[in-house]
């Protein structure tokens, strides 16, 4: 047998936002390492079309809406135990922080922070985990180090998840790791729905490695966590982001020209949104 210790052959994962983006991404790249999946998204459509393009045999989807506590309950009593758990639903909407309204920022918690801690402590009561099982979020480099303007709500959701998951990590420790992967902008309908061309092209120039990551960059990363190899990693957060962390301190840096280093024209942006959502 040819020696791979990032297989997930006999695991059994359970792959949230699995319809589009890094949770389509990790459904292929599990399912060709040998894991069973068990995908759900509220996109049903999407689902399906992910589902087509997995390899091996026994995977399934259940369609759920993960900001209802009877969805959570209903979705958790029908899952098998599980070696694995991947976390990576999110939305994201910029404003600048007078304009934050109880509509957006509820949503936007809901979804990024509400629903995975929910999850997480519903799995974790019904012992849904086998030993030696992995649990993984999908963070943001807004959760740790970034900031930007029309960013604060997004970055106050995933800076929440991102101490959850070290709650986590202590809590089930021996039994049970937990990890994040925190990427750096990536080339999904995520990303594309925010900013402009011109914002996107300026940011591009503070990664070293001259580009966005793909889904798949973060796929991978994943893969890692979620198999033995990591046996031994737990509450760590593992940023993948071209390079750009090195580049911290000049980014919060206001730059001459009178832009913002961090997004490039990020505020411009936010209020451009703003009027556009008739609140300027």
């Amino acid at each position: 047998m040819e020696y791979n210790p990032f297989s997930l052959a006999g695991k059994t994962i359970l792959i949230t936002g699995a319809a589009g983006g890094i949770g389509r991404a990790t459904s292929v790249e599990c399912a060709k390492l040998g894991a069973t999946l068990i995908l759900t998204d509220i996109n049903e459509a999407g689902l399906q079309e992910t589902q087509g393009l997995l390899e091996g045999d026994g995977h399934r989807y259940l369609v759920a809406n993960l900001t209802s506590q009877e969805a959570l309950d209903a979705l958790v009593a029908d899952l098998p135990s599980l070696d694995g758990f991947v976390s990576n639903a999110g939305v994201t909407k910029p404003l600048p922080v007078k304009f934050i309204n109880p509509d957006d920022l509820e949503r936007i918690m809901s979804i990024n922070t509400f629903a995975p801690i929910y999850l997480t402590q519903r799995l974790c009561r019904k012992k849904k985990f086998n030993a030696g099982a992995s649990i993984v979020f999908t963070v943001s480099v807004g959760g740790i180090y970034t900031t930007a303007p029309g960013n604060a709500m997004y970055g106050a959701s995933k800076g929440a998840l991102q101490v959850f998951m070290k709650n986590v990590a202590l809590e089930m420790a021996p039994k049970v790791r937990c990890n994040s992967v925190n990427p750096g902008m990536v080339n999904t309908n995520l990303a594309g729905r925010s900013y402009s061309d011109e914002d996107k092209a300026r940011d591009l120039e503070t990664y070293p490695l001259k580009r966005y990551g793909e889904p798949r960059d973060v796929a991978l990363a994943i893969v890692y966590l979620l198999s033995d190899a990591s046996s031994w990693v737990t509450g760590h957060s593992l940023v993948i982001d071209g390079g750009r962390r090195g580049r911290r301190r000049r980014l919060c840096q206001r730059p001459a020209n009178g832009g913002y280093g961090s997004l490039g024209g990020g505020l411009r942006a936010a209020k451009r949104y703003a009027r556009r959502a008739r609140l300027l």
